[in-house]
């Protein structure tokens, strides 16, 4: 089979006024990026306002293995069965990271014959919505430790800045710095750090902001540092959020391209999952629901992570109720909660099956407490035997949920015809009776723990001194209504990465916390969660090259 990037370069790809026009979208209501990219204008987003919307589709998954589980690519696939069924349908996506893809990643936009494109575009530069978030982000810091060589009128500790500076590349060398060096004129030294982009505040606001105003209004909200008295200084304060959203103003309006088989296709932002809520931006989101019937979205990590803060945080703050949700899997990946090691998974193993699935089982579990009707869907391989299909389908029956055998990666939406046909039986059915797992009126502790009883399946949680001492400022501070984002390792239910499966007797420790006041949720903290990863020992970009004549090769 031909590669990822093979594939996207042999695509027949529709001039982007096409794929606009198949929305009903005209050329005056796009900002063209070349052929094939382009942004929706805010008059058009605007428009839209009184329009009814259509079908809203997340797509999660079980906890993430090395195996792999295939969540972008079932997405993408997921949207062309839709149209292949004469559905008017759009895929709202997640922008990928540079640092990822030149890492381990080396791409992120679905895979084989269901991916988005033009795919080298996307993975690498695409429209410069990430360039503009690092400089914003970079701007304030700038304006911080401005403010502190000019006299520092606001009484600024530079003991408690809390705001790093941020890169949109993989660097370990930068997590930990020291700024201020060379002498007076140079500034005050102090330590500071990198995070990746993706990691930034500026990236969480600018994918829950509604509009333009809502944008600059979260930005001024942003805490920096605390004073000698310990109030928290802001972006603000700082007269910086209007020059901020400025250089966002072109990086807020979503981002319009299109699958291998030409349905339209918006991808806007890309929050951490961890630190952040892991979903593209609301704005995508209600303007890709307005123009179509079925938007297929997606949340990062597996659904106690994405699909959990997706509900919590994003739908709480836009008033999204999603009509279905589908869960992904595959047999490879419940081997491995099963106790089967990576060089094994080719060997037929029902009884290693059986016993992974709990892990599926939870998150089933965990997403009918949401009150949203799913579908799993099976990622299948060509080693997965009928038997260890049968496995899942039988274990599934029990909980009353449907089994969809999904073959996107290979056939594109043909492949994925059986899913889309149950998601459009779930959507249509009227069960969906959507609700948060928590109301905002509970004080954060509370928060916490209901997400670490219901969610994880923990017994308890524990706090450090610092978390405490934390979480009681917050409140004290006025935040104890927002909703919590909990930062945790993506590979266990526990916060411990080696627990896979289903865990139980185990409690979660909670190190610390930290504010994202303009985003508008208090980040809690598990444990040591790298905000700026560094690379592995062989890149991505090792393999990454461009011909004499322009053609890119070795994205993946």
């Amino acid at each position: 089979m031909l590669s990822d990037i093979e594939i996207a370069q042999q695509a027949k790809m529709l001039k982007i006024t096409e794929v606009a026009s198949k929305l009903g979208i005209s050329e005056d209501d796009i900002e063209m990026y070349g052929r094939y990219k382009a942004k929706l204008s805010m008059d058009l987003i605007r428009s839209l306002e009184a329009k009814q919307a259509g079908k809203l589709i997340l797509v999660t998954a079980i906890t993430p293995t090395p195996a792999g589980e295939g969540k972008s690519t079932t997405t993408v696939g997921l949207a062309q069965g839709l149209a292949k069924l004469d559905k008017k349908v759009i895929v709202a996506l997640r922008e990928p990271s540079l640092g990822p893809c030149m890492g381990i990643k080396g791409g992120a936009a679905g895979g084989g014959y269901s991916q988005v494109v033009p795919m080298e575009d996307i993975n690498l530069h695409f429209t410069g919505d990430f360039h503009a978030i690092t400089s914003a982000h970079m701007l304030l810091s700038a304006m911080l430790d401005n403010h502190i060589q000019q006299g520092n009128v606001l009484n600024i500790d530079p003991r408690r800045i809390v705001w790093k500076r941020v890169v949109d590349m993989n660097d370990r060398e930068l997590r930990n710095i020291v700024v201020g060096l060379g002498g007076k004129a140079h500034g005050v030294p102090r330590q500071d750090g990198f995070d990746i982009t993706v990691a930034s505040e500026v990236m969480a606001i600018l994918c829950l902001a509604t509009d333009l105003h809502d944008l600059k209004e979260r930005l001024s909200k942003i805490i920096v540092a605390y004073d000698y008295s310990g109030k928290p200084v802001t972006a603000g304060q700082l007269k910086a959020h209007g020059a901020m959203a400025a250089l966002l103003k072109d990086a807020v309006k979503p981002n319009l391209v299109q699958t291998l088989e030409n349905v339209p296709a918006i991808i806007h932002g890309g929050p951490f999952a961890n630190i952040a809520h892991g979903c593209n931006s609301v704005m995508a989101t209600k303007t890709a629901m307005k123009l179509a019937d079925y938007t297929i979205t997606e949340a990062g990590f597996g659904a106690d992570l994405g699909a959990e803060k997706f509900f919590d945080i994003k739908c709480r703050y836009a008033g999204l109720k999603p009509d279905a949700v589908v869960l992904v899997a595959t047999v490879r990946a419940l081997k491995m909660h099963g106790g089967v090691p990576k060089t094994e998974l080719a060997v037929p193993n029902v009884a290693a099956v059986k016993k992974g699935i709990v892990n599926l089982e939870k998150h089933i579990e965990n997403v009918k407490k949401f009150g949203v009707p799913l579908v799993v869907a099976i990622n299948i391989f060509a080693q997965d035997t009928p038997e260890e299909l049968e496995a899942v389908r039988e274990h599934c029956a029990k909980h009353g949920v449907n089994v969809a055998l999904s073959d996107v990666f290979a056939r594109g939406g043909e492949g994925g015809i059986e899913l889309a046909q149950e998601v459009i039986a779930l959507a249509e059915g009227g069960t969906a009776a959507f609700h948060p797992l928590y109301a905002s009126e509970l004080s954060l502790k509370e928060k916490i723990e209901t997400i670490a009883r219901e969610i994880y399946g923990a017994d308890g949680v524990n706090y450090s001194k610092d978390a405490d001492k934390a979480l009681k400022e917050f409140e004290e501070m006025g935040y104890g209504a927002l909703p919590v984002c909990m930062a945790k390792t993506q590979y266990s239910f526990s916060d411990d990465p080696a627990l896979l499966g289903r865990p139980s007797g185990f409690k979660i420790t909670i190190k610390n916390c930290r504010i994202a006041a303009g985003a508008g949720f208090v980040v809690v903290l598990t444990g040591d969660i790298m905000t700026m990863p560094g690379l592995p020992k062989v890149p991505a970009a090792e393999k990454i090259d461009v011909s004499d004549a322009g053609v890119i090769s070795g994205l993946f």
